[in-house]
């Protein structure tokens, strides 16, 4: 993993100009940064041959695809042995409901985001396939009732985005 050190402002204001929108032309980005179009592409594909960019996507708005149901979903396992966490993360990562998993500090070993379209796609998720999941001790869910901020974009240092 390279420094953050090893990359200066006009890689900076790469990063943050795309971050802000990925579909941003190479001559759209070069006209932005000072820099010619070959330059630019040549610094952006540094940045992914580097590991600064991991990739591109596009983000859908959940409830315009019938996704209504946002939970939080806080998981304890009855051991947290090395099996029983490889076997948990495995479970998580096949499953597209799952927006992010996180190994825990705390009360719970587990913290997930997941969305569904609806209560009844919610219990069959909790019962037939979280609950199924071998070393699940604890299941206790949180409901998102409205969404105060959302943000893909991470904060840069200071002096570049933002």
């Amino acid at each position: 993993m390279q420094n953050k050190l090893d990359i200066d402002s006009i890689d900076w204001n790469i990063l943050d100009l795309l971050q802000g929108n990925a579909r941003t032309t190479n001559v759209e980005l070069a006209k932005a940064v000072g820099l010619s179009p070959s330059p630019c592409l040549a610094r952006v594909r540094a940045l992914e041959d580097r590991g600064y960019i991991s990739r591109y996507v596009t983000l859908l708005d959940p409830r315009r695809i019938g996704l209504q149901v946002s939970v939080f979903i806080q998981v304890r396992l009855e051991r947290q042995i090395e099996s029983a966490l490889e076997t948990f993360e495995k479970a998580m990562q096949a499953r597209p409901e799952v927006m992010e998993c996180y190994l825990m500090t705390g009360d719970a070993d587990y913290l997930l985001r997941v969305v569904v379209p609806d209560l009844d796609a919610l219990q069959d998720f909790i019962v037939n396939v979280l609950s199924r999941v071998s070393g699940v001790g604890n299941i206790q869910s949180s409901f998102a009732l409205k969404q105060v901020k959302y943000q893909t974009a991470l904060p840069l240092p200071n002096g570049h985005g933002g």
